[in-house]
């Protein structure tokens, strides 16, 4: 009796040739996710900025004590995916390109979709707004489509210079004033004991200092923000008569810790080199230190939303006046040729 090979076996029926190399193709793909992961800093920032603020969501809901109902983060998520993908399709379709999302199969779509998880992950986590999930939606809205609108040209090609997470937060802050606020700063720990009320922060501290200085590179953003940031506070208790506790006290909160490591340094939005960065976060403490002597609310998120605000304004501005001083050469060379076009009409005659 003749064995039969086991291939014969699994191409025997069309069901069978067409799941096989769909499965092939799924596990090749992730193959490929896998092994062009390992050498892409960017993509294992964007995936270590995600899992930590999955795992803090999931924590906070169940263990710490967060105040937003546990249905927003859902909600957050999904009003972030969809309108990602939506502005990406109608920005392919007036570009004539082909999506990002659909580049590199289920590495590109899910590579894609991890700006948009941040963001609605962490409108929803720093704002509360009771019972109304119609905020939260917009802040994610707000922050996701702010990617699409407001760009500069940096380095020779178009990109966002807001932070896409502040300016949802900072423009929900603005457009719901009298009903939505800041989330409680308590409820990070509000349901732990005092080990882990010490404990969450510390590993927040070291998970956001690995991330800053072997993913992003932005150290010394955090260096200057955190040393403005003191600065600003002496400044203020020596000529208002600020208390000093208070105003040095904020640098102990869980929030504070998340801004300054979550929210300050986003890579797509701040400097690359060590001294603009540095500038960039003394910048942000500085104006955090205007508003707060001008009396204004929610100061850190629009100290941001100030700082990007202004380097994108000087991306234009640089812009426009190389585009001015090419036209002036293109100008005086044309007045050149023509005077030299001139002289050698008069020499032929």
């Amino acid at each position: 009796m003749t064995a039969i090979p086991d291939h014969a076996h699994t191409s025997s029926t069309p069901q069978a040739r067409g799941v096989i190399p769909t499965f092939r193709a799924l596990e090749n793909s992730w193959a490929s996710l896998k092994a062009k992961g390992n050498n892409d800093v960017r993509y294992k920032a964007l995936r270590n900025f995600a899992l930590s603020l999955s795992v803090f969501n999931i924590l906070g809901y169940t263990l710490l004590g967060f105040e937003q109902a546990w249905i927003f983060p859902i909600i957050a998520l999904i009003a972030g995916y969809t309108t990602e993908l939506t502005l990406e399709t109608v920005t392919a379709w007036a570009r004539r390109r082909r999506p990002k999302y659909l580049d590199n199969g289920v590495r590109g779509m899910y590579e894609f979709l991890l700006p948009a998880h941040i963001t609605s992950l962490a409108v929803n986590m720093l704002i509360y707004t009771n019972n109304q999930i119609r905020p939260v939606i917009f802040g994610v809205m707000v922050g996701v489509s702010g990617k699409y609108i407001l760009q500069a040209p940096i380095a020779g090609r178009m990109r966002h210079y807001m932070n896409p997470s502040n300016l949802g937060i900072a423009v929900t802050f603005t457009v719901f004033s009298s009903w939505v606020a800041v989330a409680q700063p308590y409820m990070f720990v509000e349901d732990t004991n005092q080990f882990f009320k010490i404990a969450v922060p510390v590993v927040i501290i070291t998970a956001g200092t690995i991330l800053n200085a072997k993913l992003t590179g932005r150290t010394m953003l955090i260096v200057g923000f955190l040393g403005g940031f003191a600065i600003q506070a002496f400044v203020r208790h020596a000529f208002w008569d600020v208390s000093l506790f208070s105003a040095l006290g904020v640098m102990t909160g869980v929030a504070f810790i998340l801004f300054t490591n979550y929210m300050v340094p986003d890579p797509g939005t701040t400097p690359t080199k060590p001294l603009p960065q540095f500038m960039f976060g003394g910048g942000v403490a500085f104006v955090y230190a205007i508003l707060m002597v001008a009396n204004a609310v929610f100061v850190l998120f629009f100290a941001v939303v100030i700082v990007c605000a202004v380097r994108g304004g000087g991306w234009w501005a640089v812009h426009f006046y190389n585009k001015y001083r090419a036209q002036q050469q293109a100008r005086r060379e044309s007045e050149t040729l023509a005077a030299l076009d001139a002289e050698t009409a008069k020499v032929a005659v």
